[in-house]
């Protein structure tokens, strides 16, 4: 399977940095947000978007792993943080790449019990063929492809790649 890069590193850097931006200015007035990243890649990209997030504001931004099997979705979900740290809070949940829109539509189902005070999804890479009508508040790229076409996201140490395959 061939693969050809469309985000590099440096893409990715600023990528997540313009994300974070958009976050802070949506949520300027909050004192506390949660960033629920997905297992994985989510949750990698929401420690990294919190990162630039702690740089550039004083809001107490939280991290929290969704849980999901991406396999299974409908096995059920799980958070580290316990419900009443995200109850009447804003929350962004976050995930690599919205592909179908499965994974996304099973974590915002954990959460519709929970009141939240506001409720945003952000992702790195946004592709236009999806199953369910879900959508990324916050995306890094859009990207129109075909359904046999994949993306995929991978994090190192240092860097960061995704591509199409």
């Amino acid at each position: 399977m061939q693969k050809s890069i469309i985000l590099s590193n440096q893409e990715i850097q600023f990528k997540i940095r313009r994300i974070a931006y958009q976050i802070y200015e949506n949520n300027a007035s909050n004192k506390e947000v949660i960033l629920a990243g997905i297992t994985e890649n989510g949750f990698i990209l929401a420690k990294k978007i919190k990162e630039v997030l702690d740089e550039i504001s004083e809001i107490n931004w939280r991290l929290c792993e969704v849980q999901l099997d991406k396999q299974h979705p409908r096995k059920e979900i799980a958070t580290s943080l316990p419900v009443g740290d995200y109850r009447n809070k804003s929350l962004v949940l976050v995930d690599d790449v919205l592909n179908s829109g499965t994974t996304l539509m099973y974590a915002v189902k954990h959460f519709l019990d929970v009141p939240l005070k506001q409720f945003k999804t952000a992702v790195l890479v946004n592709r236009n063929h999806k199953k369910y009508p879900i959508k990324a508040d916050f995306k890094g790229l859009s990207l129109s492809t075909s359904l046999q076409e994949h993306i995929s996201v991978e994090f190192n140490k240092k860097s960061a790649t995704a591509y199409l395959m």
